[in-house]
C-alpha cells in the first residue's frame, strides 16, 4: 500500500505495511517506487480517498497498475484494520 498523506498524517497513525510518499512527491520518487512496488497492483490511500484517486489516475497514465483505496484511512479506521503511529500515542486519522 502506497500512502500519500502529508508527514504530519503519517506520524498520527498509518497501515503498518504501508509506504510512505507524500502525494507532492510522487513523480520525482517513481523509481524507488518501483524498487518497493515491482509487480502490481499498487493500492495508493490517502485520509478519504481525494489525494489518492489523482496520485492513482497519475500511476495510471504512467502505466501502473494503481488502485484507489475508497474512503481512505478514515474507512480502513472505521473497519477496524490495523494501524500503527509514529508518535508513541495511540493511532488515528488526521
Amino acid at each position: 500500500m502506497l500512502d500519500v498523506r502529508e508527514d504530519n498524517e503519517w506520524v498520527a497513525g498509518h497501515a503498518p505495511e504501508a509506504m510512505h510518499v507524500p502525494m507532492g512527491q510522487v513523480p520525482q520518487r517513481l523509481e524507488e517506487l518501483s524498487a518497493a512496488f515491482p509487480q502490481g497492483p499498487v493500492h495508493v490511500v490517502c485520509r478519504s480517498g481525494g489525494r489518492s484517486a489523482k496520485v492513482t489516475a497519475y500511476l495510471k497514465q504512467a502505466g501502473w497498475d494503481a488502485v484507489n483505496v475508497e474512503g481512505g484511512m478514515r474507512a480502513w479506521a472505521a473497519a477496524g484494520r490495523p494501524m500503527s503511529a509514529e508518535s508513541g500515542a495511540a493511532p488515528q486519522v488526521v
